[in-house]
């Protein structure tokens, strides 16, 4: 049986920009796809891009003092991988809603977490724990 993985949908306006972003800035190989959408090999996991009308309009949620922006979605990176994606970010130019920083420094949740948009506003969260044993511990 194949390990577990999601698949996640979502919504584009334009197609080509969702292909520069996910697969140029992102770096994120695709696969199947056609002239309405595009899946995308994300960190194992299929990603959709599914161009529509709109994006839906986000709420926000205060967590530690930044208005994080809701919905959004992500994955949780090692550290190594998260610092060379945060550079990746900076490189291309993304502005980030919630640069990279360390959220619960010297505790067991210890994590690093940043937050950005893509091109049809979809919002993006990548955290990094530095003990990967701690991400549900309570």
């Amino acid at each position: 049986m194949p390990r577990p993985a999601v698949h996640l949908a979502i919504p584009v306006t334009d197609l080509p920009a969702a292909r520069a972003f996910y697969g140029g800035v992102l770096g994120l190989e695709s696969g199947r796809e056609s002239d309405h959408w595009i899946d995308w090999n994300f960190y194992g996991h299929q990603l959709v891009t599914h161009v529509t009308s709109g994006t839906a309009e986000a709420g926000l949620s205060e967590v530690d003092d930044h208005e994080v922006p809701i919905p959004h979605f992500g994955l949780l990176l090692g550290v190594e991988a998260f610092t060379e994606l945060s550079d990746r970010l900076r490189a291309a130019g993304v502005t980030f809603l919630i640069e990279p920083y360390l959220r619960f420094p010297d505790t067991p949740a210890e994590q690093w977490t940043m937050f950005f948009k893509d091109p049809a506003g979809n919002s993006l969260e990548f955290k990094a724990f530095s003990d990967e044993n701690q991400v549900f511990a309570r």
